[in-house]
């Protein structure tokens, strides 16, 4: 990990386990940690530091080799055991990279061009960072690179507070600076669904979300996209808010429906153009992989080789990105409503093809036994939901088509004695639909 910012460097983007083709939250969250271990930073003990010490440790600190323990893990922690190849790597890297082959001109000019990468997240971002992982990390690199008084380390001190919360546990930290635009849109659609939308009692509110939606669409494109390696992002919605930047498939597809949805009501303002909804169907149709399936932030851009080196332990299936149908419905749904109430000419023909593809793709990705496997829900019950408006939104219900009835039956098949359905994590982990022990909403 700590020779990441070498590797950056050192490789061609064109070597297939170059950084950027990793999933965006792992190669965000490598760049400033092996920026900080390069330089070789260390904070000075104070009281409370070394109070720190003695409280977290077995043993006494000064005692520890901490070399000795790079693969000690608690069993139950040990979800995604690091490859044979990994460990190779590693050592590889200690014994023969780091000591013998690592100058000082390639540290230094590794430094800089990771340096580069920092500086790009903290300005598409203000600073508030990808997520609270790679946010603290950036924090503490501008901190050395900058200097405690910059204003860097001041907007990223301040951009903290976005991620952390108070509760009977005491103080946590989200996993992203909230889930504003992604909750709002849900909750527009839903106020549509329940045939509500038209009834005056809700109009102020469902203008103050729309309001929202348009004020929180990303205008423009990244500064020097290529440079940093980001996704397209004109047009698009992040999952919380436009400051964090990054463009997302579902987040978009929903936000858009949303928009869609109200603008074509009577009483709503027009708040979001043409020009920007196209922008929107634009940004959608840059993400597509050549599976026809849609993945999360970008396009897949590496092997599933690259799991080889997963040192995550925690995780797996994070080194790159991958096909979902949860994303790719998303994108489904919101490509027909655009095309088929909206504006029915505009990129017509590679619309078309970009739904049949994801359709085609939705359908290779059932299961036997009727199911889809989610990745950002639990787990089963979140991705059949998804799948099945995808295929609802193209004419294929349980009354025409076998593939979704058989997902009917998937569904029916696990309803619990009370009417409702429960599903438990343990389906993520396992692969296997595990009922919950009760049902839940």
């Amino acid at each position: 990990i700590e020779d990441v910012d070498q590797i950056r460097r050192l490789l061609p983007d064109w070597v297939p386990i170059a950084p950027w083709r990793w999933w965006i939250h792992i190669r965000q969250v490598y760049l400033p940690m092996s920026y900080i271990v390069s330089k070789g930073f260390r904070f000075p003990l104070t009281p409370l530091t070394r109070q720190l010490r003695e409280e977290l440790y077995t043993q006494p600190y000064s005692s520890i080799n901490f070399a000795s323990h790079r693969n000690s893990i608690s069993p139950a922690d040990n979800y995604y055991p690091k490859s044979m190849f990994l460990n190779v790597v590693n050592r590889l890297l200690v014994d023969v990279w780091q000591p013998y082959l690592r100058t000082n001109y390639i540290r230094r000019r590794a430094e800089e061009w990771t340096w580069d990468l920092i500086r790009h997240e903290n300005e598409n971002t203000d600073f508030s960072s990808l997520a609270p992982v790679n946010g603290p990390m950036n924090f503490l690199a501008s901190y050395i690179h900058d200097g405690p008084d910059s204003y860097s380390v001041e907007r990223h001190r301040q951009r903290m507070h976005d991620f952390l919360w108070m509760k009977d546990e005491g103080m946590l930290m989200n996993g992203t600076n909230g889930v504003q635009t992604w909750d709002t849109a849900l909750l527009v659609q839903a106020v549509v669904a329940a045939g509500l939308a038209e009834d005056a009692r809700w109009t102020p509110m469902l203008t103050k979300a729309l309001e929202f939606l348009d004020d929180q669409q990303i205008r423009e494109n990244c500064r020097e996209q290529e440079v940093c390696y980001r996704q397209r992002r004109k047009g698009a919605w992040a999952f919380s808010t436009r400051e964090q930047g990054y463009t997302v498939s579902d987040c978009t597809s929903e936000a858009l429906k949303s928009v869609l949805l109200l603008q074509r009501l009577p009483g709503f303002p027009k708040l979001v153009s043409d020009e920007r909804i196209k922008d929107a169907i634009d940004t959608l149709l840059t993400m597509q992989n050549a599976s026809g399936g849609f993945a999360s932030y970008e396009p897949i851009r590496g092997s599933q080789y690259l799991e080889y080196l997963n040192a995550a332990e925690v995780f797996g299936r994070i080194m790159i990105e991958y096909d979902y149908p949860e994303c790719t419905t998303a994108v489904v749904t919101a490509l027909s409503l655009f095309s088929r109430h909206h504006d029915p000419s505009y990129r017509k023909d590679e619309i078309e093809k970009t739904i049949s593809r994801a359709v085609a793709w939705i359908l290779k990705d059932q299961r036997k036994d009727g199911s889809w496997y989610g990745s950002w829900g639990i787990c089963f019950t979140y991705a059949g939901m998804f799948a099945l408006e995808s295929l609802a939104s193209v004419g294929r219900t349980y009354s025409n088509d076998a593939r979704v009835a058989l997902a009917c039956k998937f569904f029916l098949d696990r309803q619990m004695v009370d009417g409702g359905w429960g599903e438990s994590y343990k389906s993520c982990t396992d692969g296997v639909y595990t009922p919950h022990e009760k049902s839940q909403v």
